[in-house]
């Protein structure tokens, strides 16, 4: 029975985003094939990367089947909805980056938790201050990453175009006050399976 469930799942979920028909996503418009400027191979990319990933969400926990909302654009993959603790969020920041063909990832899910005004302050600060460093560090293409700060922890994902500049993202981050661990989820650009040229 859960195997009929989770076909009948799959086989919706790959029929509702047919490239033929206009989508309407978190951008609030409809695009159709016609006016989209992507090319026809990198919508069908496109299309292909967010079914993967919203059926690996799926097969996670059937509750993100209603709750979390994917889409991508080129390669970037743009993630809405609300969970119950940082650590999904995190955890689906991840998976997303590991989709492939990935070339960033924003995550604007919410946490459905009560509010820590202390801790959601210190939390803010550490970003802004990694945010601020890696702008300031011209060794570093800010524009690649992602920070998150959690209870001091400070998560960081994006693409590097040189293992050093891997290297320079998370000295900053250790260096920042009050930071307690850096968990970095960073890829080298020659290792993307997709590189724009």
């Amino acid at each position: 029975m859960k195997l009929k469930i989770l076909t009948l799942l799959l086989i919706t979920l790959f029929l509702s985003g047919c490239v033929g028909v206009s989508s309407k996503g978190i951008f609030g418009t409809g695009v159709s094939v016609a006016l989209d400027p992507r090319s026809l191979g990198t919508q069908i990319d496109d299309s292909i990367m967010q079914k993967n990933l919203s059926a690996r969400l799926v097969l996670m926990d059937k509750k993100y089947f209603l709750s979390i909302k994917s889409k991508v654009l080129d390669g970037r993959i743009f993630l809405t909805g609300k969970v119950d603790n940082p650590e999904e969020k995190l955890q689906i920041t991840k998976m997303a980056w590991e989709t492939e063909g990935a070339r960033s990832v924003r995550n604007d899910i919410k946490i459905k938790e009560k509010f820590n005004f202390k801790q959601s302050a210190k939390d803010i600060l550490i970003t802004s201050q990694l945010r601020t460093a890696i702008i300031l560090n011209k060794e570093i293409k800010a524009t690649n990453y992602q920070i998150d700060t959690y209870k001091k922890k400070v998560y960081v994902y994006g693409i590097a175009l040189t293992p050093e500049e891997k290297e320079l993202v998370v000295k900053e981050a250790k260096e920042i006050l009050d930071v307690e661990d850096v968990i970095a989820s960073i890829l080298i650009v020659e290792d993307l399976r997709i590189q724009k040229n």
